[in-house]
């Protein structure tokens, strides 16, 4: 069984997909521990669902450095599998992206390395394309920048706002996440070797 600790910024809408897939006894994965660096609505799930929770808030550390360093204490005291980050919007520093390297993951809407950072789907909206997407990547110390693990193309619609577009990638963008967690536990990915690549 795969351990996870999943850390967030806001909603949670792809926590709570993983949350409900792993609600069935043959998922080979749970959530033992959901993170945020702010308070987050989705940190909610945890009362809902009955998992832990912690939050090491951003601008309650001097820097980026000092607060990598507490959000990675709390992160290693559940002794995970696996990290993912889940619409979490902050970028860790290198030390602690080696400490957890490779196996942490993020998802992101759009198809990488189209239109990497906070704005991935309103970039999409003002470039004008037919077709963005959304991926799971393995995180290094780019933004947006590591090997990719699965992803998928998204059409843009005529009219398309941020919102619309976004709620439509929004289901790809689980889907993919539960499919990923599902392959790394049954060892159809290997993310050491992913990269490697």
């Amino acid at each position: 069984m795969l351990s996870l600790v999943v850390l967030i910024s806001g909603g949670g809408s792809n926590l709570r997909a993983l949350l409900d897939a792993s609600r069935d006894a043959e998922f080979p994965a749970r959530v033992v521990a959901i993170g945020a660096d702010r308070d987050a609505d989705g940190l909610a799930l945890g009362e809902e669902y009955g998992i832990p929770t912690f939050t090491v808030t951003y601008t309650a550390f001097a820097d980026r450095v000092t607060w990598g360093d507490a959000m990675l204490e709390q992160i290693r005291a559940w002794d995970a599998d696996l990290v993912i980050l889940s619409g979490f919007m902050r970028i860790f520093p290198p030390r602690v992206v080696a400490a957890l390297s490779p196996a942490m993951i993020n998802t992101h809407p759009a198809y990488l390395p189209e239109f990497p950072g906070a704005h991935g789907v309103r970039d999409a909206l003002a470039a004008g394309v037919d077709l963005t997407g959304a991926s799971v990547i393995v995180v290094d110390n780019s933004v947006d920048g590591g090997p990719v693990i699965v992803q998928e193309r998204v059409a843009v619609h005529p009219g398309d706002t941020e919102t619309t577009l976004h709620e439509r990638i929004k289901p790809v963008e689980r889907r993919l996440l539960i499919q990923t967690v599902l392959d790394i536990a049954n060892a159809h990915i290997s993310l050491e070797e992913l990269s490697r690549s």
